[in-house]
């Protein structure tokens, strides 16, 4: 038995129609075919040259053979990844000999995200390997209520050349309060779920009403010692009924009275 996990988080809700009771399926990986080269230099140098070659160094082992040292064409084994997932199965052809091949560990560039090296475990058909499987869950959930996705991925065990890219939970019409369990999804044939069968991989909830979230807020906020500031109509409203004090005239001083005088005798 092979022991395989390249975690994968994946999350999609679309609308679906069926049933209340939830539906799953399980999309088996497909077989991409990548063209390798034996390396011969190592290094951080010669990892920087092959990567701008357009390939990414690789290691494969397995099966008690030797580490084999080569590289992938870059663009063809993201593109296996993208498209088949983290369990893709790999025809890795080297020097004109073909091997199956999953993907154990990748490494990638922190702020591009370009694969910089994979590392890849040989497996023949008919074996078993143990993988995590990417949890997809559609449909909308009955009005007023928010689906809750507790568990990512599920770890199962099957056939090496049928693993399942992802598993689907439909919880279209479910009401809040009702949940799906790992024992509830469908497992592709022959695979067994090594996940505790009563773990909750999503729950629906009844939604908060703004009053509940606003009096939540208000809550937290108090016990944090904040206080909140007064809005603009309350302020405006406190002034109300206020006596306005007429503006002073901040000229030479002289009163009105005084004026109409000078004017007179002028």
């Amino acid at each position: 038995m092979i022991d395989v996990r390249v975690p994968l988080l994946r999350v999609c809700r679309a609308p679906c129609a069926g049933p209340h009771r939830p539906q799953t399926q399980e999309h088996t990986v497909a077989d991409f075919r990548l063209e390798a080269e034996t390396r011969t230099e190592f290094g951080k140098g010669s990892a920087r040259r092959t990567r701008r070659a357009g390939r990414i160094p690789a290691v494969l082992y397995g099966h008690g053979q030797d580490v084999v040292h080569l590289s992938l064409p870059a663009r063809e084994f993201a593109a296996a990844l993208r498209n088949g997932g983290a369990n893709a199965l790999l025809t890795v052809v080297l020097d004109g000999k073909e091997q199956l091949a999953l993907t154990k560990s990748v490494q990638r560039d922190p702020l591009t995200r370009q694969h910089e090296h994979a590392d890849l475990l040989l497996v023949r058909r008919g074996e078993k390997a143990t993988v995590d499987v990417p949890v997809v869950v559609v449909g909308e959930p009955a009005p007023d209520t928010i689906p809750n996705h507790q568990l990512n991925t599920v770890s199962i065990e099957a056939d090496a050349t049928k693993l399942p890219d992802s598993i689907e939970v439909d919880i279209t019409g479910r009401e809040a309060g009702q949940g799906v369990t790992a024992a509830e999804l469908t497992l592709p044939s022959g695979a067994t779920l090594l996940t505790d069968a009563e773990a909750l991989v999503v729950n629906v909830s009844a939604a908060q009403s703004a009053e509940a979230l606003e009096a939540e807020l208000a809550e937290a906020e108090a016990e944090a010692g904040i206080e909140r500031e007064e809005s603009g109509e309350a302020a405006e409203g406190a002034g109300e009924g206020d006596v306005v004090p007429e503006p002073q005239d901040t000229g030479s001083g002289e009163s009105m009275e005084s004026a109409e005088k000078s004017a007179d005798n002028g």
